[in-house]
């Protein structure tokens, strides 16, 4: 396995989607790695030269990613904890902050269910 940013990257795939492992780097942003390091997309991992892996690791630093970026994502929703924002209080409570409705879904945000009890007989009511 070839080892970019810290990060295994698969051997067995194609260039463009290993990258995507990276955390921040999505697949328009791993085509543009690859172009600037002048290495083809379509390449698998295990066929890369040292040559090529060191031209992609040196584009791969010229990006915000893994530890740096982790690091600004949770100082930024921290921040905005602090100062008492709306969607500080949306982070905190562990809802959607983006204006999503809560009544039926956001099951990702709120986690699996609580059940409360006799709560489908006393709305029969």
């Amino acid at each position: 396995m070839a080892r970019i940013a810290g990060v295994d990257i698969p051997n067995d795939k194609r260039v463009v989607i290993s990258l995507t492992y990276i955390f921040g780097i999505g697949q328009s942003k791993a085509s543009k790695i690859l172009a600037a390091a002048k290495v083809d997309e379509n390449k698998r991992v295990k066929d890369l030269t040292e040559e090529e892996l060191t031209a992609i690791r040196s584009e791969v630093l010229h990006h915000k990613t893994e530890g740096d970026l982790r690091r600004e994502v949770s100082l930024n929703v921290k921040r905005l904890q602090e100062i008492g924002s709306y969607r500080g209080q949306r982070h905190r409570r562990g809802l959607p902050t983006r204006g999503q409705r809560t009544k039926t879904n956001a099951r990702t945000c709120k986690g699996p269910r609580k059940t409360i009890a006799n709560k489908k007989a006393a709305s029969k009511g």
